[in-house]
């Protein structure tokens, strides 16, 4: 086996892995334990790709180089939600959801547009993802504190 099939080998692997961790640190309750770990292997994961991801894009010549804007997207926001849960600042958890979640999209864009000739795989993750987020991310800051009344 050449290094490219083991390169993209580890890439896919990655890929996979990193969609299944990640849906079960969505998963899993919110708070210390499960969801730290499947974070921290979310992380793992990322890495793995990105840096797979970008060696693929320097070798491999019909590898789309919008791939690898993804993948070091995906990386950024994944690692700037880690920060940001670490340092615990005040409204974190709010953007901790936003960065995390955002990089589970890029990640969900990138698999659908490998595996779905369809220029809707560009799309449909963002279109889905982001009200979820958007969702998410307001609970997230609402917690602990009484809904806020209606602007209207």
């Amino acid at each position: 086996m050449d290094a490219h099939a083991v390169l993209l080998g580890t890439h896919v692997a990655a890929g996979c892995t990193g969609l299944l961790v990640g849906a079960a640190a969505l998963a899993v309750p919110k708070r210390r334990g499960w969801h730290v770990r499947c974070g921290l292997a979310y992380q793992v994961v990322v890495a793995v790709m990105t840096s797979t991801a970008a060696v693929l894009a320097v070798t491999a010549p019909q590898v789309r180089w919008g791939l690898l804007v993804i993948a070091v997207a995906t990386e950024a926001a994944a690692s700037a939600g880690w920060v940001v849960a670490r340092r615990r600042r005040p409204g974190w958890l709010p953007a901790h959801v936003s960065l995390v979640a955002g990089s589970y999209v890029s990640f969900t864009t990138a698999a659908l547009v490998v595996n779905w000739s369809s220029p809707l795989a560009w799309i449909v993750p963002t279109l889905v993802g982001s009200p979820a987020i958007a969702w998410a991310a307001g609970r997230a800051g609402r917690r602990g504190r009484p809904a806020p009344a209606p602007s209207w």
